[in-house]
């Protein structure tokens, strides 16, 4: 049976959001935000939707994990022969979007992505459960396989051939930093009268940060 889509409704509720009450650093606001997500056991409070596209223009979408975060940007994982990171050496500019439904808010972020330093990259490797270390070697992320059989063959065989072994660091596999230039807080509210804020930088403005109220 199809269900009527359009017939579902939700009503948005949330705390007012003003430019005067904001913080006038993105990064802080973020801060704030994330925990409150933690705070309220949002589910998966650190997975975000990354979209890139690349060389044809078709883009892409995913979620991800954010793994750390700082003023310099904000850093997920991946293996470097990926969709993702194939449309990223096209074209590293992408965005990312954070949706915590349970507080009606959401956060986009855009901007410019890079890998990350490979000795990071190989420190949060070895911090990685020992199963994770061995799925990101036997997976060829996006490329076709016969049966999840296979799959799941390859990883007994590397799982017996690794017995009481360490498991190196995969040189395919690391960190991208999203450095972002603009960000948009999302907040739900009565009536479909939400409040967005965009922080867009500029390094010769001071400060580097302007914000603006959007429409909703």
């Amino acid at each position: 049976m199809k269900h009527n889509i359009s017939k579902i409704r939700s009503e948005y509720s949330g705390e007012l959001l003003d430019i005067k009450t904001a913080n006038p650093d993105p990064f802080i606001q973020f801060e704030k935000w994330l925990n409150e997500a933690i705070d309220a056991e949002v589910i998966e409070p650190t997975a975000m939707i990354l979209a890139t596209s690349g060389k044809q223009g078709m883009p892409g979408v995913r979620t991800v994990l954010l793994k750390d975060h700082d003023h310099s940007g904000f850093t997920f994982y991946t293996n470097y022969h990926s969709q993702k990171a194939n449309e990223l050496e096209d074209n590293p500019r992408a965005s990312l979007l954070f949706y915590w439904p349970q507080l009606f808010r959401q956060i986009r972020i855009s901007g410019m992505v890079s890998k990350i330093d490979p000795v990071i990259s190989e420190q949060y490797f070895e911090e990685r459960p020992r199963e994770s270390q061995i799925a990101a070697w036997i997976s060829a992320q996006s490329h076709k396989i016969e049966s999840r059989s296979l799959l799941q063959d390859k990883y007994d065989d590397f799982v017996e051939a690794s017995k009481n072994k360490k498991i190196p660091y995969p040189p395919f596999w690391g960190g991208y930093c999203l450095k972002p230039l603009s960000f948009e807080f999302w907040q739900g509210q009565p009536n479909r009268l939400h409040d967005r804020l965009c922080y867009e930088y500029n390094a010769e403005a001071s400060p580097a940060w302007m914000i603006t109220r959007l429409s909703p």
